[in-house]
């Protein structure tokens, strides 16, 4: 297994012999204003370029929407990604968008999907509390099994709650990649993890590696590198929580 930090929750993933895309967010800084009700209001989104050319990242064999957010996928993506390429989404409702907008193989992931002898299969999540959480919308994260490979599971656009409690206990991950970056508006808790939540998903699966995603791309994410990393380092955790850099490749 590799998994390839692109920028925010975009992530390059070889497993079980596939290339897979995750949360395409192709654009080149500053494309787009801030989300609106948000911190940091006068900076364009995203913060940050992409590591390699856009050309690049899109060659891969299938590509997993898990939220049509624009920072999930935009039109960037929408208009680099081949239109015949697999596309799966997290219901009928996402893919029939995605379908729409001219991409020809498109499938919602369902009790299990296949993609060769690799098995996707859906976890749900909660992207924040209360009213804005409600909000926010139904997101979803992935597991992927593979005989030869440790047991993925990507947890998405969601803070520490039941639900990922629950996907640990029922999937028994060796490797977990959470959404951190603390993102929040200018009312209400935060809707991505937070560091005490990264803690949290250590705790409840102690034996697992870790890698952080969605960092310091959006202007609503909060949380920055540094301070997740030194906070990790009093926890004593760096060997089991990674951070990478937008760029960076981790091996499992």
């Amino acid at each position: 297994m590799n998994i390839t930090q692109i920028r925010n929750a975009t992530l390059r993933v070889q497993f079980g012999g596939v290339e897979f895309l995750i949360d395409p967010f192709l654009a080149e800084k500053g494309a787009y204003p801030s989300f609106p009700n948000t911190p940091n209001a006068d900076k364009h989104n995203p913060l940050v370029e992409l590591p390699v050319a856009a050309e690049e990242i899109v060659k891969a064999d299938v590509t997993i929407v898990t939220y049509l957010h624009l920072d999930h996928f935009d039109d960037a993506a929408k208009r680099l990604l081949p239109k015949q390429m697999r596309i799966l989404a997290q219901s009928e409702q996402d893919a029939a968008s995605i379908r729409a907008d001219g991409f020809q193989q498109v499938e919602a992931v369902g009790e299990s999907t296949y993609v060769g002898d690799v098995r996707i299969q859906l976890t749900n999540g909660q992207h924040g509390t209360g009213e804005i959480g409600q909000l926010m919308g139904k997101v979803s994260g992935l597991v992927l099994t593979h005989p030869n490979e440790h047991t993925l599971y990507i947890a998405g656009d969601t803070i520490w709650c039941n639900d990922v409690e629950t996907a640990i206990q029922e999937h028994q991950p060796g490797v977990i990649v959470v959404n951190g970056g603390a993102a929040q508006f200018l009312q209400g808790d935060p809707i991505l993890m937070t560091k005490e939540d990264i803690h949290r998903t250590h705790q409840a699966a102690p034996e697992a590696l870790m890698v952080v995603s969605h960092m310091e791309s959006v202007n609503h994410c909060l949380l920055a590198r540094t301070e997740l990393r030194s906070f990790l380092q009093e926890k004593g955790l760096t060997s089991y929580i990674r951070v990478p850099e937008d760029g960076e490749s981790l091996s499992f």
